[in-house]
């Protein structure tokens, strides 16, 4: 091989090294991953296991009922005003925040009219939990609630479904959180050892999760997975800081550790590498907004 060619290959090497350096210290890692008591888990699984529900809402349960368990160790404590929202309420987490959590009022939204609101109860171990349900587009409505109403908001498995907006509903978010207000997000990491060895093998879809609905038909897919570093930027462009930004394996979906070894063997981040994707942010006024990020709209 020519001696040209070698030191390009060399030169470039040292410039994807720095390349990934530089990215390295521009993007936060996993941050403040916080340790979990599996005493504690597993009480949260047995509440949510508990909550009445049909068939539909129990096998969703028995797929997804780690990382709601997961989910509900992060929520912040109660402050300010103590109210939580959740987006795209299932009856699950809703009941969970006022009950687990503390939080003294809450209200769940989804997809539909907006303007059109019903009142949904559950019963639990210690009586009745009930609250409202109000339906609007969160990619292009204003939500029907006023500014800093909230303390805490979720959005669960939610993004990856947006088909044509997501800043507006993160914007709208924004808005609604009282100062120093929390947003809860997951959704699922496209960057995960699972979803690479997808890639690699060549003959299933990358993404985390890229079925079609039967149950559901009008139901919109997973329309765009991201990477946890895209949700680092996601929440920068929205305005928020970030508290804990982290990734875990899925159980089931856990497969391909040999994609750990590939990645540190060609010097590639292998953080974050997880098929699940946490995110805890807060409101942060003294942040710039930047309503059409260039790395997410063309």
């Amino acid at each position: 091989m020519p001696a040209g060619i070698v030191a390009l290959r060399l030169i470039r090497g040292v410039f994807h090294q720095i390349d990934m350096a530089l990215t390295r210290w521009a993007t936060p890692l996993q941050k403040n991953a916080s340790q979990v008591d599996p005493s504690d888990m597993a009480k949260i699984r047995t509440f949510f296991q508990q909550l009445p529900s049909d068939d539909r809402a129990r096998d969703y349960l028995n797929v997804h009922v780690a990382r709601l368990a997961r989910t509900i160790t992060l929520v912040p404590k109660p402050a300010g005003a103590g109210r939580a929202l959740e987006l795209g309420s299932y009856m699950q987490m809703a009941p969970a925040l006022h009950a687990l959590c503390g939080y003294p009022e809450v209200c769940g939204a989804d997809f539909g009219q907006l303007g059109h609101t019903v009142r949904k109860s559950v019963t639990l171990a210690d009586g009745e939990f009930s609250c409202d349900i109000d339906f609007f587009n969160a990619e292009r409505d204003r939500f029907p609630y006023p500014d800093g109403h909230f303390s805490l908001v979720l959005c669960c498995e939610m993004l990856e479904h947006l088909m044509r907006d997501p800043v507006h509903m993160m914007l709208e978010i924004r808005r609604i959180l009282q100062p120093g207000g929390k947003l809860l997000l997951t959704t699922p990491n496209c960057a995960g050892l699972t979803c690479i060895a997808q890639l690699l093998d060549g003959r299933d879809n990358a993404q985390v999760y890229s079925r079609y609905s039967r149950a559901k038909p009008d139901h919109p897919p997973h329309v765009r997975e991201y990477t946890a570093h895209e949700i680092a930027r996601l929440m920068r462009a929205a305005g928020f800081q970030i508290d804990q930004l982290l990734t875990e394996r899925i159980e089931g979906r856990d497969r391909a550790a040999w994609v750990h070894e590939l990645l540190e063997r060609n010097h590639l981040d292998t953080t974050l590498r997880g098929e699940q994707t946490y995110c805890v942010a807060t409101v942060s006024p003294d942040l710039p907004v930047s309503r059409y990020p260039a790395w997410l709209y063309d």
